[in-house]
């Protein structure tokens, strides 16, 4: 029977594993290899996609991908390492102490005042940021890989200025089957760190040392971060340390990153391994006895027969046998064998094959988790289940449940938007307003009794009081939404949500992978294109941007605000909504109409894990909120400061620079004078108007800031109720800011960045249009 047959609670033992191509070698990465013991733990509401317990961690795949792979039915799980009988208790070894792990170290340590430089590398969930974050404190560098849009940072440790640590996408293993293992593996390969920090969830270490059992195969000094290690003690678990360093051939380190306990010991493992250059004293892990040594022999073949090669490519030959025998076709380019040599390897993999009983992806999946249970058995004392797994299947039972699921995930994000725009958000924005209005009559008054020249005071006033702070006053709204989508995030819903909404999403023909992107994208557009980077298929990841801008984001805050404030007062919440609402369904029938048209075929599969609920870190948090904060302050003060002085500018004076009492008779009007028939038949004519909508091009904050540097009177005057609603429908939907299409440009090109520009105003311009028609008609 197959995986896809077994019913909730059924275990089975897994037999072949079908499929072909980067998916089956993701599938066989994650531990879906013949002899695996499986156990169906729940359906997704929709009945697809399915949960499985697989090497004591829970994995989610569709239906379709279940039917693949071949299984027979057990009565139950025989595989339960009970570990050692006994500890040991021995003192861990200290710095250069290698009594305990075998390392290869240099002759001579690098010379002082030489830049330290460390890849810090885990799976997803693992804690990594928490670590990076410890590491380095606040003084981080963020930015993008070259040739990428995959998020980079980077940042010295504190107390040593001379190191710099880049945290790395995380990744469950160096094959390359999403760009962020590519990064990763590219990033060790070609950067050459000085040393690797490999973070493991100690919760869930069988998992986690897959991907440790692939860099100790890249030869760089290696230190071992077992994390969460307070939750396997406190749940009456423990990992003989010592031991599994003499095994692995590298330090390990119990921390708790989220504590912040046994941080500093890696810290001084870390500075000493790079110094010295301790490489790993291990990286073969196969035994040459189990199944008559077939896998042994055949790595070891390849090893011989590319030697040459892989010294020429600069690359770890252990690893790039490894890779060869899997089939890694990045790694047959850049050892550019020559035609008897590729018939040789071929001939070699063939014969392990016909030994093992086993495909050659399977065979090298086997032997590595044949290791790590290895390791397992003889230095890790399992927990009894975890009081965070216990908490996070009954919270499953109401948030991943059959009734509750989409109707909890649509609750909370109402209450999110209650929160942010109604209650937290709007009483911080009123607070910040009023500091902002005191600042600016106190600023006119000393201006005015100094008798400053009256163009220079209209503009610091008019100009940059007005326009800027007016957008300023929006950063509280920006502030709390941003807290809640990480809490959702960091908390492990997120992933739930992809897990339930996967069928859903792949109706419009994209998978539960894409509502992570898309959820960002009600934070800023700009990350959001760059979280498309997870997304393993180039369809998915094209079409996924191409939606983002139908989610709205922050920056559109101030204008809803202001034009709800303007016309429609105590409305706020149901305005807000709805707004959010309409964008997301025309985001719904674009996505059926590139289905059908640009993006024939199907949706990425979806495999993924799903971690155990868990409480965000306080300063991760804090973190990110500044981030996203200093973000938005330095746009405010850059690209929105220039706008709205330029917009002063054009605004005040005529084509002889003469100033003038009437805007009417403006450079900016004249301008907008030519585009504002366009805007006439959806009521927004008016120059002004379609100057605003001109800034907004900057930023999106600014077309709040132009309207109050053009509208002394205010817009009231010139707008009706019927157009305030056009033009809020028609900022909803039209093109992205200048920032966010510089994204879609470094993913898709430049002809794509063109085309979502013209694609947006269109569809802005449609739906504003059918807005006031049904206007009229109403009313």
């Amino acid at each position: 029977m197959t995986l896809k047959e077994l019913n909730i609670g059924e275990s089975a033992v897994i037999r072949t594993v079908g499929g072909d191509g980067a998916l089956r070698q993701h599938f066989l990465d994650m531990g879906v290899i013949p002899g695996a013991e499986v156990t169906v733990v729940k359906l997704a509401p929709m009945g697809d996609p399915m949960e499985l317990q697989i090497h004591g961690y829970e994995l989610t795949l569709r239906l379709a991908d279940a039917d693949q792979i071949e299984v027979e039915p057990i009565k139950s799980r025989s595989r339960k390492h009970e570990g050692p009988k006994s500890i040991s208790d021995t003192e861990h070894p200290g710095l250069g102490e290698s009594g305990k792990y075998h390392v290869k170290a240099t002759e001579d340590p690098l010379p002082d005042g030489m830049t330290l430089t460390y890849a810090l590398v885990g799976n997803q969930n693992c804690g990594k940021t928490t670590l990076f974050n410890q590491l380095t404190g606040a003084n981080q560098h963020v930015g993008n890989f070259p040739g990428v849009t995959v998020d980079r940072k980077d940042g010295p440790i504190k107390g040593y200025p001379n190191t710099s640590v880049t945290d790395l996408p995380g990744i469950y293993s160096m094959s390359p089957y999403t760009s962020e293992e590519i990064v990763s593996r590219n990033f060790v390969l070609q950067d050459k760190p000085k040393a690797i920090i490999n973070i493991v969830d100690a919760t869930n270490i069988e998992r986690n040392l897959y991907l440790t059992m692939q860099l100790l195969e890249m030869d760089v000094p290696m230190v071992l971060a077992l994390n969460m290690m307070d939750e396997v003690t406190g749940n009456g678990g423990t990992i003989d340390v010592n031991r599994m360093e003499e095994i692995l051939g590298i330090p390990v380190i119990p921390i708790s990153a989220a504590k912040n306990q046994g941080v500093d010991e890696l810290i001084r493992h870390a500075i000493h391994i790079a110094k010295y250059q301790e490489r790993p004293g291990r990286q073969d892990f196969c035994d040459e006895n189990d199944f008559g040594g077939a896998v042994h022999r055949c790595i070891h073949s390849v090893c011989h027969l590319i030697e040459d090669h892989a010294e020429a490519a600069e690359v770890p030959i252990r690893f790039a046998a490894s890779k060869l025998i899997e089939g890694d076709q990045l790694m047959m380019r850049l050892m550019n064998l020559d035609q008897n040599e590729i018939e040789m390897l071929e001939h070699i993999i063939l014969q392990m094959e016909k030994e093992r009983g086993l495909d050659r992806s399977a065979a090298i999946a086997d032997m590595r988790f044949s290791f790590i249970e290895k390791v397992c058995e003889s230095t890790v004392v399992k927990p009894k289940e975890s009081k965070e797994h216990i908490r996070s299947r009954k919270l499953d039972r109401i948030l991943t449940g059959k009734y509750t699921a989409i109707p909890c995930f649509l609750g909370i994000m109402l209450l999110v938007f209650y929160l942010t725009f109604n209650v937290i958000g709007a009483w911080l924005q009123r607070l910040l307003d009023l500091g902002i209005s005191s600042l600016t009559d106190v600023v006119d008054h000393a201006l005015t009794a100094g008798h400053m020249n009256p163009v220079l005071h209209g503009l610091i006033i008019d100009g940059i009081f007005t326009g800027v702070g007016s957008v300023l006053s929006f950063l509280p709204i920006i502030v709390t939404l941003f807290f809640f989508l990480s809490m959702m995030e960091d908390s492990g819903y997120i992933a739930r949500v992809a897990f339930f909404m996967d069928k859903l999403l792949r109706k419009i023909g994209l998978s539960g992978r894409s509502i992570v992107p898309l959820l960002i994208g009600f934070g800023c557009t700009v990350p959001a294109v760059m979280a498309t980077r997870t997304l393993p298929s180039e369809r998915d990841r094209k079409m996924t941007i191409l939606l983002t801008p139908f989610m709205s984001c922050t920056a559109k805050l101030p204008i809803y605000a202001f034009f709800v404030s303007a016309f429609f007062p105590g409305k706020g919440g149901l305005i807000m909504v709805g707004l959010y609402i309409t964008g997301i369904v025309i985001g719904i029938l674009v996505a059926l109409l590139f289905k059908g048209t640009l993006f024939k075929g199907e949706a990425v599969p979806f495999v993924m894990e799903l971690p155990n609920y868990r409480l965000p870190g306080a300063k991760n948090v804090a973190q990110l909120l500044w981030e996203k904060a200093k973000d938005f302050l330095q746009r405010a003060f850059s690209v929105i400061l220039i706008a709205t002085v330029v917009i002063w500018f054009l605004q005040s004076f005529d084509l002889r620079f003469n100033m003038v009492e009437d805007s009417s008779k403006s450079i900016l009007a004249m301008v907008a004078g030519w585009i504002a028939p366009l805007f006439a038949p959806i009521g927004l004519g008016d120059w002004r108007i379609v100057t605003s909508l001109i800034s907004g091009f900057m930023a999106k904050e600014s077309v709040v800031s132009t309207l109050q540097v053009l509208f002394h009177g205010g817009v009231q005057s010139v707008l009706t109720s019927l157009s305030a609603a056009s033009l809020l429908v028609f900022s909803l939907l039209y093109t992205p800011c200048v920032a966010a299409i510089a994204s879609v440009r470094r993913e898709m090109g430049r002809h794509w960045a063109i085309g979502v520009v013209l694609w947006q105003c269109a569809i802005a311009w449609v739906a504003a249009a059918i807005v006031r028609v049904i206007g009229l008609l109403i009313f």
